[in-house]
C-alpha cells in the first residue's frame, strides 16, 4: 500500500517522492519550471501538492523524449487549460516523428553491427573483420549509405 505524501515536504521528500535530484529541482525552480517554494522561518524550502504534480509532469515529459523547449512550452500551454490543445498536439506528433527517426537510425545502426559481426569469422585480431571496419575511419566498409554522416550519429 502506497502511503500519502505528507505536507509541506522538504526538498528531501520531494526528491525522493519523485525521484528527481535535489539539484535538478532547485534548476527547475530557477529557470521557472517550479513556482517559487514557501520558506520557513530558518530559510529552507518547503513544497506542497502544486510541486509534487509539477515535477511528475516535468519528469514525464523527459521521459518520454521531449525536449527542454518542448517541456516549456508544455508547461506554458498547461498554465491555460481553457485553450485549444492543437499546439500540445502539434508538439506531441513532432515527438513520435523524432523517435520514428530515431528508431529508423537504431535499425540502420543493428544492421550495421550484425553485417559486420557476421562477417568475422574468427582468428586473430590482426585479420579481425569488425576491428578493420571500426578502424576505417573513411566508412569504406560500411553498408549504411549515411553511416559516415555525422547528422546520422545518434544523440
Amino acid at each position: 500500500m502506497m502511503s500519502l505524501p505528507k505536507w509541506p515536504m522538504s526538498i528531501g521528500d520531494l526528491s525522493r517522492e519523485t525521484g528527481v535530484k535535489p539539484t535538478t529541482i532547485r534548476w527547475y525552480e530557477a529557470e521557472g519550471w517550479l513556482p517559487a517554494p514557501a520558506r520557513t522561518d530558518g530559510g529552507h524550502r518547503v513544497y506542497g501538492e502544486v510541486h509534487l504534480k509539477r515535477l511528475g509532469f516535468i519528469r514525464h515529459s523527459r521521459e518520454l523524449g521531449f525536449s527542454m523547449s518542448d517541456i516549456r512550452s508544455l508547461l506554458d500551454l498547461a498554465e491555460r487549460p481553457g485553450d485549444d490543445c492543437s499546439a500540445a498536439h502539434a508538439i506531441a506528433m513532432a515527438q513520435i516523428a523524432e523517435v520514428d527517426a530515431r528508431m529508423r537510425r537504431l535499425q540502420a545502426l543493428r544492421a550495421e553491427l550484425e553485417r559486420m559481426a557476421h562477417n568475422c569469422m574468427g582468428g586473430h585480431i590482426g585479420d579481425c573483420r569488425i576491428i578493420e571496419t571500426l578502424s576505417d575511419f573513411g566508412h569504406g566498409h560500411c553498408a549504411a549509405p549515411t553511416h559516415g554522416d555525422p547528422a546520422s550519429y545518434l544523440g
